[in-house]
């Protein structure tokens, strides 16, 4: 798994995966997730940093955050 990169983070109720089927294998509960809230965060920043690129605002220099 360490040359796999995560392309996809989804919320999903247990219906979702129901209809999803058993190769849908790699599920961790949110509130087993200790570290879940700071990825939220992660992703928010990012998103807005995304925003700013498209709106004309400079961004962060590559390499030079988290990613």
């Amino acid at each position: 798994m360490p040359n796999e990169r995560i392309v996809a983070i989804g919320l999903l109720t247990n219906s979702d995966l129901d209809l999803l089927g058993s190769s849908f294998d790699r599920i961790w509960p949110v509130e087993e997730a200790p570290a879940f809230p700071d990825l939220l965060s992660a992703i928010d920043e990012a998103d807005r940093e995304l925003q700013e690129r498209k709106n004309g605002a400079p961004g962060p220099v590559l390499g030079g955050g988290r990613y």
